[in-house]
């Protein structure tokens, strides 16, 4: 029985050694160098979404886009049953003028522009609240 003592003792320090060399397996790095000259991978695509969560006008557009119905009927990069956000952004300009025109289709409601699919009339959405959400539209812009 006593020579059971200096195996186990033996297995012991062989495990210990193995555990502090990292078990035995072995792990590859590679490192690639790039030869001057060649283009970097190219960066993954943002969303709009992405692109813009820290703007002011993004921000406040938004949160009266999710306080109001508009994401039954719009989203963003997707059409539904209206066009998508990034399409209305697409077909207008950010101007004071076109913001003014569009609120007032938000509010009045409209056909035609976007097929016969008519939009439904949104009386109890402020002016102000509309141009935040037009605003917010059109920024947009791919």
């Amino acid at each position: 029985m006593k020579i059971t003592k200096p195996i186990n003792l033996a297995i012991a320090a062989m495990a210990g050694l193995a555990f502090a060399c990292g078990s035995g397996e072995k792990s590859t790095e590679t490192t690639t160098i790039e030869p001057v000259g060649t283009p970097a991978a190219p960066e993954k695509e943002m969303s709009l979404e992405e692109k813009y969560q820290d703007d002011p006008i993004y921000i406040k557009g938004l949160a009266k886009l999710k306080a109001s119905d508009c994401t039954s009927c719009h989203m963003v990069e997707r059409k539904i049953v209206g066009p998508s956000y990034a399409e209305v952004a697409a077909k207008y300009e950010s101007t004071e003028e076109n913001i003014n025109m569009l609120a007032q289709k938000v509010v009045n409601g409209g056909v035609g522009v976007w097929g016969e699919i008519p939009m439904p009339a949104h009386p109890t959405v402020s002016l102000e609240d509309a141009k935040d959400m037009v605003a917010y539209v059109l920024i947009l812009k791919k």
